[in-house]
C-alpha cells in the first residue's frame, strides 16, 4: 500500500478534493488566518514548547531523540497550552479551546497524520499540528472528527482512539503546510563538530568554540543557552569578556539583532540575524584583488569576509555602538 503523506495525499484523491460544506471550520479558519496571516505566531509558539521540553539551558540537550518517552507525550501538551498563551484563546467546555464560539481541540504529533484522536473529539473540529526540528519545519490546519474522516478501528488502542483515514487527511484545511521553523543550529551541524564543540568543560569555551565553527550560521539564543549550561548565558557572548573578545584576534566579530548589526551583515551579504540571533564571521582588512568583494568600513579600514579557516594577520574591527 502506498505510504500517506502530505505531499501525497492529494494525489491520492485527486488534484481537487472536493471538502464537505463546513461553515464552522471556514469561521474558525478565517479566524486563525486574521490572528497571524504569515504564521509567524504559530511558529514561535511551536519553537517556544519544543525549546522548554529540551531545557537546553540546564539539561545541554538539543535534540528530539534525546528526551525521555514520557517527555514527548508531553510535546502536545506544551504546544496545546503555549498556542493558548499566544493567541488567548478561550477555554472550551469540551476540547481545549474555544475560537469564535466553536469548539477545538488541539493535536500534536512529531509523525505527520500521527494524530490520536479521542472519542470525545468526535464530530468536534480539530486544530492539527506537525512540526520536526529536524527538518526545520512545520504545519497546521483545521479538519473535523467526523465519523467519515476516521478509521472505523483504534488500531488496539485503549482508550478507543482513532487516526485519520485516507479521505480524512485529504479533508484537512492546511493553514500553513511545511512553513519554516526557526532553526536548531547543533542539529545542522555535522556530529563532529558538535562533539568538537561540546567537549570542553567550560561554558565559556564551548561558546567560543561555538561561533569559530558555525562562522556564518545563524545562532538563536537557545543554542547559546544550550552550550553555555549556564545562567548567565549571555554575558558570554558579550565583549567584555566574552566570546566577542576571545575571538577578536582570529579576525572573528559577533553580529547580534541590533540595527546596525544587521545592516553590516546585509552589507557583507551573509545571514542576517532576526530577534535573539546571532552571526559569528571573519574579517580581515580588503585588498586591490577584494575590490568586488562585499565590504564594510570599520575603525577606518574596510573589510571583506575572510574564509573560516583562513588565518588572518588583523584583530577584528570593533563593531558599533548598538543600536535596536
Amino acid at each position: 500500500m502506498t505510504d500517506v503523506t502530505a505531499d501525497n495525499v492529494l494525489a491520492l484523491w485527486g488534484e481537487d478534493p472536493r471538502w464537505h460544506s463546513d461553515p464552522g471550520l471556514d469561521e474558525v479558519a478565517a479566524e486563525l488566518r486574521r490572528l497571524d496571516p504569515e504564521g509567524q505566531r504559530f511558529a514561535k509558539a511551536i519553537r517556544r514548547s519544543i525549546d522548554m521540553l529540551l531545557d537546553g539551558q540546564h539539561t545541554g540537550r538539543y535534540s528530539w531523540d534525546q528526551l525521555y518517552k514520557t517527555e514527548k507525550t508531553h510535546a502536545g501538551t506544551l504546544i496545546e497550552i503555549n498556542l493558548q498563551r499566544e493567541f488567548g484563546f478561550d477555554g472550551g467546555d469540551r476540547m481545549d479551546y474555544s475560537i469564535i464560539g466553536h469548539e477545538v481541540d488541539c493535536k500534536f504529533s512529531q509523525s505527520m497524520f500521527g494524530w490520536m484522536i479521542p472519542p470525545e473529539a468526535r464530530d468536534h473540529l480539530l486544530l492539527v499540528v506537525w512540526a520536526s526540528d529536524q527538518k526545520s519545519q512545520w504545519s497546521a490546519g483545521l479538519v473535523r472528527a467526523s465519523a467519515g474522516h476516521l478509521n472505523q478501528t483504534g488500531n488496539g488502542n485503549r482508550d478507543g482512539k482513532r487516526t485519520l483515514s485516507i479521505y480524512g487527511k485529504s479533508q484537512i484545511r492546511w493553514l500553513f503546510s511545511a512553513a519554516p521553523l526557526q532553526e536548531n543550529l547543533l542539529l545542522k551541524l555535522d556530529a563532529g563538530e558538535v562533539e568538537k564543540i561540546l567537549e570542553f568543560g567550560s561554558g565559556q569555551k564551548r561558546l567560543d568554540e561555538l561561533f569559530r565553527r558555525a562562522q556564518g550560521r545563524i545562532v538563536s539564543r537557545n543554542v547559546v543557552a544550550t552550550v553555555a549550561k549556564q545562567d548567565d548565558y549571555m554575558k558570554r557572548v558579550r565583549g567584555n569578556g566574552g566570546a566577542r573578545q576571545h575571538l577578536k584576534a582570529e579576525g572573528i566579530v559577533i553580529l547580534g539583532d541590533y540595527r546596525n548589526h544587521v545592516e553590516l551583515a546585509r552589507a557583507l551579504s551573509i545571514a542576517e540575524p532576526g530577534p535573539g540571533e546571532f552571526v559569528s564571521v571573519k574579517l580581515r582588512p580588503q585588498t586591490e584583488a577584494d575590490a568586488l568583494l562585499p565590504s564594510v568600513e570599520l575603525d577606518g579600514d574596510r573589510w571583506v569576509v575572510a574564509p573560516p579557516n583562513e588565518n588572518v594577520s588583523k584583530p577584528a574591527p570593533n563593531l558599533p555602538s548598538v543600536k535596536k
